[in-house]
């Protein structure tokens, strides 16, 4: 029953950086289905361009641009949030080395913790990064749509 109880702080210890990995992997379903999203979006523009007239292909590969530097941002959110959960699972053996065997192991804690952390917040600097451009692009779209003219009267009922 000692060696029990000696365990439980170790356990304790670790839950921290598991609730982390926890979030983190919340956060990785949200960039992967956005990530899925461009990607989907983007083969859509692609396969239009083709036929559109000179005007249109004009307008579509300049969606095409947008689409390219999202999923570059999508790629290196989904890179660090990867490298985030990594680091907290190396976190999580540290801490079990560190206690199991009385190892001082305080710096290399300390520093994939905080190495962690950093990966989570360039991750989430890129996700936000995203919303802007995506939101961006909607209004670029918006105001094209606008400024197009109506092809049937808005007073006829089709």
């Amino acid at each position: 029953m000692e060696s029990l109880s000696s365990l439980l702080p170790i356990i304790q210890l670790a839950i921290t950086p598991v609730i982390l990995i926890s979030g983190m992997g919340a956060l990785m379903i949200t960039l992967t289905n956005r990530m899925a999203r461009i990607v989907d979006r983007t083969r859509e523009l692609a396969e239009v361009i083709p036929a559109a007239d000179p005007e249109e292909r004009q307008h579509l590969e300049s969606q095409l641009d947008i689409m390219w530097d999202r999923s570059l941002m999508m790629r290196r959110a989904v890179t660090c949030n990867g490298l985030s959960m990594l680091l907290a699972c190396l976190l999580i053996f540290a801490l079990f080395g560190a206690a199991m065997y009385d190892w001082n192991m305080k710096a290399v804690v300390l520093g994939l913790f905080a190495a962690s952390i950093m990966m989570l917040t360039a991750s989430l600097v890129d996700f936000l990064r995203d919303i802007f451009v995506s939101l961006h692009a909607l209004k670029l779209q918006v105001t094209r749509a606008r400024q197009r003219p109506a092809t049937t009267p808005p007073w006829s009922k089709n």
